[in-house]
């Protein structure tokens, strides 16, 4: 069983799922059953997981903005910061709205709120029609950004979240196999579900999900150090399992924990430098986190 948990560090993670309206009975039932499927694996996670799910009715834009402040006021910098929202969106060429009870929400709205938020690191999953017009509102440096369509006028609904869902409860997305399942992990785990159930239904895609986590470059559909998008991403724990699971959960284990995520961040970095920098240098660097990874993995499995 898969289980998300806070950093190993001691950091909070603040987790915001929003569920809009559906507008039709079949709507309505397949974005609540993927809010509920969240907001279940975000609650059995550690006791600093701390989560919001606001669904159908309660979802109103009143209530978004009530649980954003809340969070503005508790969190602090070295916390961890996720938003998702599942439904329809909506955008005229100028504005992004998320459709929930009552007022709409716009991504300038939700700008707004999140930059008072003080977690260093940020992500928002927006998986609902048209996401890819609330792209330009929400960049902002050290949030990850992922959108379930390429632009505002991909109007249909979409099953990217279904995908997004699996992903974080499906362990084949931990592709490294270092039993941590990233934000890049999973939005490549759910790119790819989401062009298979096209491809399988014989369907013109109507969606093409995108990852912006720079702050300031353009969204692409495959991040990568060639183009400069993903490290960030690839730097956010969503969720841990088996044996990193149990060190999360072991204080004396967590710090060691901690070490190696950084450790492997580290490499991720190195990695997206190596253009930048002579070989001989990259291979040097590269050995020394390797091999004190190494070490630090030793003494994890002591």
């Amino acid at each position: 069983m898969l289980v998300m948990v806070a950093c190993a560090c001691g950091a909070a993670t603040f987790s915001v799922v929003v569920s809009g309206l559906g507008g039709e009975p079949d709507y309505e039932q397949r974005f609540a059953a993927w809010a509920k499927d969240l907001d279940k694996l975000l609650r059995g996670g550690a006791a600093d997981q701390q989560v919001y799910t606001l669904s159908g009715p309660e979802a109103t834009r009143a209530r978004v903005r009530g649980v954003l402040e809340e969070i503005a006021r508790r969190a602090k910098s070295d916390d961890i910061f996720i938003l998702m929202l599942i439904g329809h969106g909506t955008f005229d060429g100028i504005d992004y709205k998320l459709n929930l009870t009552g007022p709409d929400i716009s991504a300038v709205d939700l700008a707004a709120l999140l930059d008072r938020v003080p977690a260093a690191r940020q992500l928002v999953v927006n998986m609902s029609s048209a996401s890819g017009g609330s792209l330009a509102a929400l960049q902002k440096e050290n949030r990850a950004l992922i959108t379930a369509t390429k632009s505002g006028t991909e109007r249909n609904a979409t099953v990217f979240a279904r995908y997004w869902v699996d992903a974080l409860r499906d362990a084949a997305a931990d592709s490294d196999k270092n039993e941590v399942i990233t934000a890049l992990e999973a939005f490549r785990f759910a790119v790819q579900k989401t062009a298979t159930f096209y491809e399988s239904q014989k369907r013109l895609a109507t969606e093409h999900p995108q990852l912006e986590d720079t702050g300031h470059g353009e969204a692409v559909r495959a991040p990568s150090a060639e183009n400069g998008q993903g490290l960030l991403a690839a730097r956010f724990p969503l969720l841990r399992i088996g044996e990193a699971q149990k060190a999360a959960r072991d204080p004396a284990k967590q710090k060691l924990l901690a070490q190696k995520e950084d450790l492997e961040r580290k490499i991720d970095r190195l990695k997206y430098e190596k253009a930048a920098m002579p070989m001989e240098e990259y291979r040097k660097q590269l050995a020394v986190l390797l091999l004190e990874l190494a070490r630090t993995q030793e003494e994890l499995d002591k």
